[in-house]
């Protein structure tokens, strides 16, 4: 055992230490992949932070003895002197956690905060933002919302984790699980949570301050009911700490997030994060990221050097999770549901006539609509599909939501024929809704399609990444940059796939073409005479930003 009793800023100090600077103990959990638990513990340490390891005793004895002998003369590096077998979704995790913590109290008296960690983990700050970051912040970080108020639980189990006793693993005995909890409701078996406590939940990546951890030992050191409950609980890993700190700590001294970057995909499975991903990680405002690609090893080599230097600026805009999904989407084009029965049924009218006019700049359209009013009595509708706001008439509800709109199209449009009482309707949409231009163009219905071609200066494509929440006032020009040919493409992209589409009835008007060539295409599009079009063509300031 370490001493507790040191030198330290020349004073003596014991227990818990109160340093001008932050030490983190990193508590991590690891199964498998020695290499690159060996690399972290040595990048993480070499600037004088501590790592306390617990290795699954049901992984490789062999993976084990590797990382031990590797960090045997690493005197911040310790091990968990007791190991267990874990599981997914039971005690154990918690378990082997308090094994590593306690050992990490014990050995690393000048640790100031417990930082819990994947082998999946990697820093995306330097220690230096890390520790001058945790000296300005003087709480605990550690996601804690009511379990039975918030909707941190989507989809599955939620009292059922508590009220009943879990003693199978639902990944490896699933029939022995469900089999267990069903008997348990049967026979109305149904538990007591303990009275003092108020169950929280939230994320398993947490940083705790000394103090804070000394005094969950302490309580659990006497409440061994607690202990009980919480064996028996599912998924206790993110309950246990999220409930225990809550109980000890004031609600002003706790950060209700983690610290650790991460996101999930549609699926539910965790983003993997890849060699292109260096500049969004840093801009994030986190200290670390989960999961770091194991097939990322320039991203790796980037992340470890990183921890360790000096002088580092990081510029914060927190776009990380708007931008991937803007990138997904663009990454999973004709990976659709197929259109539903009744859509395909149900036909807007024959003898209907749909005039959609299509832009990217919202403004250019609207104007175009504003002075179509005013030149003709045609019926013309705006973003109706993307705007909540658009002026619609009272349809009955259908029209409340944009969910609603898209949902029951065909329906709502068959419905602003009969209100405005015409067999011709334009309204408007924007590029990327080419699965809604396919569904209107395969109606039985005339549809017509207009397509407005416009200039694009990076001054507003930065606009736009603005508006749509792809980069904050403080995302670094280096991140604007590389995200502007990304955005440029994608609206080319947008343009080309509407004309591949082969529409009969396509037409298309472009901000560098003429007034008069731009009235012969307005005029076969709306049927309308050439000086009219023309009107419609010069409508003042039509493509102006």
């Amino acid at each position: 055992m370490r001493s507790r009793l040191y030198q330290g800023d020349n004073q003596l100090e014991t227990g818990c230490i109160v340093s001008k600077m932050a030490k983190i103990a990193y508590i991590l959990l690891c199964h498998k992949d020695p290499e690159a638990i060996i690399q972290q513990a040595e990048q993480l340490t070499a600037v004088g932070d501590y790592m306390s390891i617990h290795f699954d005793r049901s992984a490789s004895p062999e993976d084990y003895a590797t990382i031990q002998k590797a960090l045997a003369d690493n005197p911040n590096v310790c091990f968990a002197k007791k190991r267990i077998k874990c599981g997914w979704g039971e005690w154990s995790l918690v378990q082997a956690t308090l094994h590593a913590l306690s050992s990490a109290i014990e050995e690393f008296p000048r640790a100031t905060h417990f930082y819990m960690l994947s082998g999946d983990c990697m820093a995306i700050k330097t220690a230096e933002y890390a520790h001058d970051f945790l000296d300005r912040h003087d709480c605990d970080f550690v996601e804690s919302f009511d379990f039975f108020e918030s909707d941190w639980i989507k989809t599955g189990m939620k009292e059922e984790r508590l009220t009943y006793r879990h003693f199978f693993n639902e990944r490896t005995n699933k029939a022995l699980f469900y089999g267990s909890v069903n008997l348990q409701k049967k026979l109305g078996l149904k538990r007591e949570i303990p009275s003092d406590i108020q169950v929280q939940i939230g994320s398993q990546w947490w940083c705790l301050r000394r103090r804070t951890v000394e005094s969950i030992f302490d309580l659990l050191s006497r409440r061994k009911d607690i202990i009980r409950f919480f064996q028996t609980t599912w998924i206790p890993d993110e309950t246990f700490f999220q409930t225990l700190v809550r109980h000890l700590v004031p609600g002003s001294e706790i950060d209700s997030r983690t610290l650790t970057f991460l996101m999930f995909t549609d699926y539910g499975m965790p983003v993997n994060f890849y060699n292109d991903h260096y500049d969004l990680l840093l801009s994030q405002d986190f200290l670390f990221a989960r999961k770091i690609s194991p097939d990322a090893k320039e991203l790796k080599l980037r992340l470890g050097r990183l921890y360790a230097a000096q002088g580092v600026s990081f510029q914060i805009s927190n776009e990380g999770r708007s931008l991937y999904k803007f990138l997904v989407k663009r990454g999973r084009i004709g990976r659709r549901f197929a259109t539903r029965f009744w859509e395909k049924e149900s036909s807007l009218g024959r003898e209907r006539e749909l005039m959609i006019v299509v832009c990217k700049k919202w403004h250019v359209a609207k104007r175009l609509i504003e002075q179509l009013r005013k030149s003709t009595n045609i019926p013309a509708i705006e973003y109706l599909f993307h705007e909540e706001g658009t002026p619609l008439p009272d349809l009955g509800g259908i029209q409340a939501s944009l969910n609603k709109r898209t949902r029951h199209r065909r329906a709502l449009m068959r419905m602003l024929f009969e209100y405005f009482d015409t067999d011709r309707l334009v309204i408007c949409m924007d590029p990327a809704a080419l699965e809604l231009m396919n569904d209107f163009n395969s109606d039985r219905s005339t549809t017509r399609t207009l397509q407005i071609e416009c200039d694009f200066t990076d001054d507003y494509l930065i606009g736009h990444a603005h508006r749509v929440g792809l980069a904050g006032e403080r995302t670094p020009q280096q991140t604007l940059e590389r995200l502007l040919p990304t955005i440029r493409n994608d609206i080319v992209y947008e343009s080309d796939r509407i004309r591949d589409s082969g529409y009969s009835n396509y037409s298309i008007i472009r901000e560098t073409d003429s007034a008069e060539e731009n009235a012969d295409q307005l005029a076969k599009f709306f049927g309308l005479p050439f000086e009219t079009a023309k009107e419609l063509a010069e409508t003042p300031y039509l493509f102006a930003d």
